[in-house]
């Protein structure tokens, strides 16, 4: 094993990398070019930081922006040998020569409506063996005798050293195969992703209140649970789909991202009992601002929860926006802006109130230009 290198290529934020790579891929299919006009494209980074969730975002975005449908092929190089991607030898039919059986991976829809991903995770774990396999795929899109279709973009992603995980040195020739860039934790691609996905208010909240926490990866120590995005997403399913009371489920949290933050998370989540009724805000009854930080926060991600759940009925937008505009010019910025994250193309709906017309007129300044 050897160091794997990264300060010389660039390190971009989940969101970034999901705008750059779908608007460079979409540009390269509405324009008819072939797909390997695109370089294969590598992500390095830590355990839990979003590579697989991205590729997962690329895949909605280039559908949303092409009409295509998009299909994710999983390949998890660890796994294989070289053989397992060359396929399993037979004879031909007249039994004079071996031919090779494609592997199931290669099988893909080839029709002008879709677009493949494949998707080459952990490829830094796999040996330099299986890593000389690849090659052929990141280059040259074939393996032996299988091609893979022209509709297929290649996108691999692993671990580097640092992190403390499997890892084999890249070979020179495979890593100049391949556009490199590292992937970071930004909390505010973060939010806007969770926002949209419906991560559990909670979450959310208290993330907003500790970004820190956030992501806690640390080589350094042997802990078993730590916080990541991927474990913050598997907190966010805990609580949506099977224990919504903190103290029931705090053991399963624990389990996920460390028995102190879950902790401070049960603490933390008291304070929702402290809020004023969400319904009332959003149906224009006189509301008392609550009085402190932390209970702001958890104001902020409740409200925004409900109006992702009510984001057509544009009257109890409106009453929260006027409640909004009773917040600290912070609160009522992050608000918005939190508001503008429930769906794509959301902003263009608040752009019709006036209301919010009149909150950008005066405060619009502290969006500092994120409309």
């Amino acid at each position: 094993m050897s160091e794997i290198r990264l300060h010389n290529v660039p390190t971009l934020n989940v969101g970034k990398i999901v705008d750059l790579l779908s608007d460079g891929y979409s540009n390269i299919i509405n324009g008819g070019l072939p797909i390997r006009t695109f370089p294969s494209v590598m992500l390095w980074g830590a355990p839990g930081v979003g590579k697989s969730q991205a590729v997962r975002q690329i895949a909605r975005a280039i559908e949303e922006k092409t009409g295509k449908k998009t299909n994710i092929t999983d390949v998890r190089l660890l796994l294989f040998n070289p053989i397992d991607l060359r396929g399993i030898p037979t004879a031909n039919a007249d039994k004079t020569l071996a031919v090779w059986l494609k592997p199931q991976i290669f099988q893909m829809d080839e029709s002008d409506k879709t677009i493949n991903i494949l998707f080459l995770d952990e490829i830094s774990a796999a040996p330099q063996s299986v890593q000389a396999a690849a090659y052929q795929i990141t280059l040259d899109r074939v393996v032996g005798e299988h091609k893979l279709p022209e509709n297929c973009i290649v996108i691999a992603a692993g671990n580097r050293l640092t992190d403390k995980s499997v890892v084999y040195k890249m070979p020179k020739a495979l890593s100049n195969r391949l556009l490199h860039i590292d992937v970071e934790v930004n909390f505010e691609s973060w939010k806007k992703w969770a926002i949209e996905s419906g991560i559990n208010k909670q979450v959310i909240g208290f993330l907003d209140f500790k970004r820190d926490y956030l992501s806690g990866f640390d080589s350094s120590d042997d802990d078993l649970a730590f916080p990541t995005p991927r474990s913050w997403e598997m907190v966010s399913n805990v609580l949506n789909f099977v224990e919504n009371d903190l103290n029931k489920a705090y053991y399963l949290i624990g389990g996920l991202i460390g028995t102190g933050i879950a902790v401070e998370l049960r603490s933390w989540s008291k304070i929702y009992s402290e809020l004023p009724s969400i319904e009332d805000i959003f149906n224009g009854k006189s509301v008392a601002v609550p009085k402190g930080n932390d209970i702001v926060y958890a104001l902020c991600s409740s409200m925004v929860s409900y109006a992702r759940e009510h984001k057509n009925d544009l009257d109890k937008i409106t009453n929260s926006i006027i409640f909004a505009n009773r917040l600290s010019p912070d609160f009522s910025a992050m608000l918005l802006r939190d508001y503008m994250y429930i769906e794509k193309g959301y902003k263009e709906k608040l752009m019709k109130i006036p209301e919010f017309i009149a909150w950008l007129s005066s405060k619009g300044r502290l969006l500092n230009g994120n409309i």
